[in-house]
This record gives structure tokens, C-alpha cells and sequence, in this order.
């Protein structure tokens, strides 16, 4: 889990922009959608050939 600090005289906004942004970075959010419904076999295929085919 990522961890972002508060600096000395930081906006709390901020420190949320930060931590978003290392989220996104890592594929978190990514993931989180993906394991929230079962993923039958053939689906999990064409999700892997399709992001392949991306790079």
C-alpha cells in the first residue's frame, strides 16, 4: 500500500494528488476493477492478448 507523508506546510489536497497519482502509477486501481467479478478463462485470454497487442 502506498504511503504519502504530509510536508511542512502542504495542502491536504495536495498530499491526495500525490498519493492518487502513485496509485495510478502502480496499477491499484487497475487491479482492484479487475478482482471485483469473477474473470471466466476465456475472458482473462482476450484481456491478455488485447493488452498485448496495446504495447
Amino acid at each position: 500500500m502506498p504511503k504519502v507523508t504530509l510536508r511542512p506546510n502542504e495542502s491536504v489536497e495536495k498530499a491526495l494528488k500525490r498519493l492518487k497519482k502513485k496509485i495510478d502509477k502502480e496499477g491499484i486501481l487497475k487491479q482492484v476493477k479487475r478482482h471485483r467479478h469473477y474473470e471466466k478463462p476465456s475472458q482473462k485470454r482476450r484481456r491478455k492478448s488485447q493488452e498485448a497487442h496495446r504495447r
